[in-house]
């Protein structure tokens, strides 16, 4: 009974220091600047940490709790010195660690003497890593490869979808052949995002140093072994310690240089300070990093950065002055005419007023003049006719660049997933653009239910001797929108001079509608060939009624067509969204992973395919 008391007892006294300091912030890296991770270190039990930077809270804050899931990765020493019952004891105390693992933790097994080795890939299952422990032998070539190791840990660390990654490393010597520095390991560390916890085992020749920075470095833990019977109770130590270890993420808003100032408030167990100094490619002060949403620091670490970012600056300063020439070009006529306007006409606004929407003037004119032959932005312009909006096309795509990018600001700065936000981006961006041709639609079925109604009041008025076009006039006078506007457009266009023919026709490109396309070729074959009018409208009205009433049955059939695909294609994101919220760990590797990344475009894709064809089966032309 001596021996478990004496574990009990040493476990205390190793947890002592972690559950008085009630909460610390263990490490703060900024080698992912603008992004930041904090790790913080909170009593057992404790509720979410908040975080504040210079006295304000966090922006877009991200919090992971590295005891609900993780990767982690178990480096063991297997060199000669480890040879016998230190070995023996490293990996019982090891498969101790991998049996309490929790159920959403992944681990892979490293093992390194003379060179780093990977025995096993990551596995939420214990299985693998329990027997590549229990058949782990000293290495029969001299050497200590730790910075291979976490080197090698990293990198598969840096594979894995878990945002919260932990390197936990037990050795009794020092390095001496690896091919990695330790400025190396410290660096794959940060761009894995991986905590170090490291065991150190005192022994002839062990210099704790090394791995105490490491681990301070990462955002981790050192903890130190007289021997090699006492780590089974630093393992339980790390487990529990990991249990309440917070690794949080934000963007900061500090410029690089800057010293901040980081609070890590935990309600009911108390708070922790820190200052740091913000270095754009590396440590601050103590530090730990994020992974960013924006940019890796290796994109702005790259010979290439300088070109892109000067490539882009020139890009936007011919873009300035290009929409400067578009519009001094589109103020020329208004200068012109400036002395031939009344006074109240040139002082109804004030300057800078004026000159604020000039300049908007003239960059929608120099859009216009630009994208003018483009077919697309004619289609657009004819939409927002259709729906009787007062925008140009460029009007509207400033509108959708603009709701585009304040969603993806509004995403961001919410800490989503760059994944969602570039989702939510193009969802914004498009949203402007669906409500014109919701619009359009609304004002075109508006239209085609008048469309009986009209013909049948042209006929009465011709059959009562009036004119073709007196009877448009008595449609106008009486009838209801958008059908007068249209027709009273096409009064004043031949009071002007036009054909009423071709009044006629554009008045049907303009508003879009079939049967309206078909009663104008009805009118315009009998006008020019002669004969009944009036009969030609009922006839041509009992018609479009038909093909309504036909329309109508057609919708009725495929309402359940229809139904069935709006679930299908509304299905995958409800559910998608639900799980993110009941059980975020699960998520993480979909949405924080380049794999993950991949699989929600290729499932959008087919989704895309999908609704096309569910579109295909319950449409019907007639």
């Amino acid at each position: 009974m001596r021996a478990p008391a004496a574990a009990v007892a040493l476990a205390a006294l190793v947890l002592a220091p972690v559950a008085g300091a009630g909460v610390r912030i263990a490490g703060v890296d900024t080698s992912g600047y603008p992004q930041v991770r904090v790790t913080v270190v909170a009593s057992a039990g404790a509720a979410r940490p908040q975080l504040d930077e210079n006295g304000m809270p966090a922006a877009g804050l991200q919090e992971v709790n590295l005891g609900r899931a993780k990767s982690v990765v178990l480096a063991v020493d297997r060199s000669q010195s480890m040879t016998g019952a230190s070995l023996r004891n490293a990996t019982a105390a090891a498969r101790a660690f991998v049996a309490a693992k929790g159920p959403n933790d992944q681990i892979q097994v490293v093992t390194f003497g003379h060179q780093a080795v990977a025995l096993t890939g990551f596995s939420s299952s214990g299985a693998d890593a329990d027997a590549a422990l229990a058949g782990l032998t000293a290495d029969p070539h001299t050497g200590t490869a730790l910075w291979d190791a976490v080197v090698r840990s990293a990198t598969a660390l840096a594979r894995q979808g878990q945002p919260g990654r932990v390197i936990v490393v037990v050795t009794d010597g020092q390095d001496v052949s690896s091919s990695a520095s330790f400025a190396g390991a410290v660096a794959a560390a940060h761009a894995a995002h991986a905590a170090v916890y490291a065991i150190g085992i005192l022994g002839p020749g062990f210099t704790p140093g090394p791995l105490r920075e490491l681990a301070a470095r990462t955002g981790g833990l050192y903890r130190e072994a007289s021997s090699s019977a006492q780590l089974s109770a630093l393992y339980a130590s790390i487990s529990r310690t990991l249990a309440h270890t917070w690794q949080l993420r934000y963007v900061t808003a500090a410029r690089p240089g800057a010293e901040v100032r980081l609070s890590a408030t935990v309600p009911g167990a108390g708070a922790a300070e820190r200052s740091v100094r913000v270095v754009g490619d590396g440590l601050a002060a103590p530090t730990t990093a994020p992974p960013s949403n924006v940019l890796p620091s290796s994109a702005w670490n790259s010979r290439l950065a300088p070109l892109a970012v000067a490539g882009a600056v020139g890009l936007l300063v011919l873009l300035a002055c290009w929409f400067a020439a578009g519009s001094r070009r589109g103020s020329w006529l208004r200068a012109r005419l400036a002395p031939h306007l009344g006074p109240s006409e040139r002082r109804s606004k004030a300057p800078r007023r004026r000159q604020g929407r000039a300049f908007m003037r003239g960059v929608v004119t120099a859009t216009e003049q630009a994208f003018a032959n483009v077919k697309q932005f004619r289609a657009v312009q004819r939409l927002l006719t259709r729906a009787d909006l007062p925008l140009l096309a460029s009007e509207l795509l400033y509108i959708c660049v603009g709701a585009a990018l304040a969603v993806a600001v509004v995403a961001s700065l919410a800490g989503l997933p760059v994944v969602l936000v570039l989702l939510f981006m193009l969802v914004g961006g498009a949203a402007p653009l669906m409500w014109v041709v919701a619009k359009a639609r609304r004002r075109m079925k508006a239209f085609d239910n008048q469309l009986p109604d009209l013909l049948i009041t042209i006929a009465a008025s011709l059959k009562a001797g009036h004119s073709f076009r007196h009877a448009i006039q008595a449609v106008v006078d009486e009838g209801a929108e958008p059908t007068a506007r249209e027709l009273r457009r096409v009064l004043t266009e031949t009071r002007l001079g036009r054909p009423m023919d071709e009044a006629l026709a554009e008045m049907g490109e303009r508003i879009g509608s079939k049967n309206l396309s078909f009663v104008l070729n009805a009118v315009t074959i009998q006008r020019q060939i002669g004969g009944s009018l009036a009969g030609l409208f009922d006839v041509v009205a009992e018609t479009v009624r038909q093909r309504q009433q036909f329309a109508r049955k057609i919708k009725g059939l495929t309402a359940t067509g229809r139904m069935s695909a709006y679930v299908l294609g509304g299905l995958p994101f409800l559910v998608a969204a639900l799980v993110s919220a009941i059980s975020p760990a699960y998520m993480n590797p979909l949405w924080h992973s380049s794999k993950g990344h991949l699989m929600v475009g290729v499932a959008l894709v087919m989704m895309a395919f999908g609704s096309v064809i569910l579109k295909k089966i319950v449409s019907f032309k007639g």
